[in-house]
């Protein structure tokens, strides 16, 4: 695993299941390696002069708050490099509930810009290339129908309906066509997130593991 802990981060669709992955992984990670991750969110608002962009441009999307909205993306996700990634990984691996991939496809869907345009604004601000992005996929009608259950009023008309989150979808196929472009996602492995969420766990814990991301687990002593 090298000299520090993995930045792992979790994409995909609303509805596809992030944030069940991330608890699972968490106490994965905990029960078995006796160490806590951190989790993160895209958006932590870090930077307060930024946080009232950040809100506007989130639910509020428009061609004059475009600029502004991806001025403060990039605020925040420097602060949050700087005060809480950098500073875990040398104890602790970071888990990301969404980073890059999801502001690509906001930006794609809602300003029409190609994801290489915000790409290219966002990484100097990241700077920290990811160990994995593991990538959940589901179809658009399977992640509207979840996200329809979610408490109060999480679910926002604008955007889990079938034709937006078809488009998400369309931009995620686009970047994993060319991951070669978007080098701070590190290794992009797609996960079939229609499955049960034991078998969801199980494959990301394999990815990570393949990638040789997880500790060795301590040997067990059987002689007693």
């Amino acid at each position: 695993m090298g000299e520090r802990y993995p930045l792992i981060v979790l994409e995909g669709g609303d509805g596809a299941g992030k944030t069940t992955l991330r608890k699972g992984l968490f106490r994965l990670i905990e029960s078995l390696y006796g160490v806590t991750p951190l989790s993160i969110l895209t958006t932590n608002f870090l930077a307060p002069d930024a946080a009232g962009a950040l809100v506007e441009g989130k639910h509020q999307p428009s061609a004059e708050n475009r600029d502004r909205y991806l001025s403060a993306l990039c605020t925040d996700k420097r602060a949050t490099v700087e005060r809480l990634i950098l500073p875990a990984l040398p104890c602790r691996p970071v888990i990301a509930d969404r980073w890059i991939i999801s502001e690509l496809a906001f930006f794609a869907v809602k300003h029409a810009t190609p994801p290489e345009r915000t790409y290219a604004a966002l990484a100097p601000a990241v700077q920290i290339r990811a160990d994995a992005t593991l990538l959940l996929e589901t179809t658009a009608e399977a992640a509207v129908a979840r996200a329809a259950h979610r408490a109060d009023d999480a679910a926002r008309p604008d955007w889990d309906n079938v034709p937006v989150q078809e488009r998400v979808r369309a931009v995620h196929r686009e970047i994993t066509a060319r991951p070669e472009a978007f080098g701070l996602l590190g290794p992009l492995v797609r996960i079939d997130a229609s499955a049960d969420r034991p078998t969801v766990l199980a494959a990301a814990w394999d990815a990570l593991r393949e990638r040789r991301l997880l500790p060795a687990l301590p040997l067990t002593d059987t002689s007693r």
